[in-house]
């Protein structure tokens, strides 16, 4: 039987965190939900609806994961997988079966939940999503040959493949960075379709426009720091 731990970064979350902790299927051993900073109820919710809560005071995604793996990190027993999902319930909790199926079955490192096309509600992808997603997918192709679609933060990774990637990223730069790290350590990989669907409340980095340039700076940042690094 696999140990596995769901870390949930959140920001301002509350109308939704319960909802995705809920919907969590119950082979998952503890959910940890990381409150960004939140100036909600995201915390209350969280624990109301049974999930471990933190607090990282330091605002960005990368923070939030960073403190998450830290936690577990601290925990006597370790587990065999860690699952990264958000808290916004864009992706659908009860598929992570789906995305823990080719480590557990088939000892893959890393799975990706891919949101392709046919499986996205409409509108739940903003333009700039869609255009980045296909830019920074692309550029690893080309230089890494590799066969990434979508830098779905719904994703799964044996707990020891994830500390050997050693992440660093504190904001907007950590799933690309996860993905080149899993490239450049020769990992095992695969993408499993996944349905996607319009989140509750506003995306903190898609749904701005500063966010979602400094995201996209990042992505950019992380995938030519990668190609010109022997």
């Amino acid at each position: 039987m696999n140990l596995i731990k769901v870390i949930i970064p959140a920001f301002n979350e509350a109308d939704s965190i319960a909802n995705v902790i809920n919907d969590i299927p119950e082979v998952v051993d503890e959910i940890i939900v990381v409150s960004n900073n939140s100036t909600d109820k995201t915390e209350a919710n969280a624990k109301q609806a049974g999930a471990t809560v933190l607090t990282e005071t330091n605002k960005g995604y990368g923070y939030a994961c960073l403190k998450g793996m830290d936690y577990v990190s601290r925990q006597e027993i370790k587990p065999d997988i860690i699952v990264f999902l958000d808290g916004d319930y864009s992706d659908y909790p009860e598929e992570l079966t789906k995305i823990i199926q080719p480590i557990v079955e088939y000892d893959n490192d890393f799975v990706i939940g891919a949101r392709v096309k046919r499986l996205r509600e409409s509108g739940s992808m903003t333009k700039p999503q869609i255009f980045g997603n296909w830019l920074a997918t692309f550029l690893m192709k080309l230089f890494f040959k590799s066969t990434f679609t979508d830098l779905g933060p719904f994703r799964a990774i044996k707990y020891e493949k994830l500390l050997a990637l050693n992440m660093e990223d504190k904001t907007y730069g950590w799933t690309v960075e996860m993905q080149l790290k899993v490239l450049k350590q020769k990992m095992t990989y695969i993408e499993i379709p996944v349905n996607y669907r319009n989140r509750i409340g506003v995306s903190k980095v898609s749904g701005t426009i500063n966010g979602a340039i400094m995201a996209g700076v990042k992505i950019l940042g992380w995938i030519f720091k990668y190609s010109f690094k022997s």
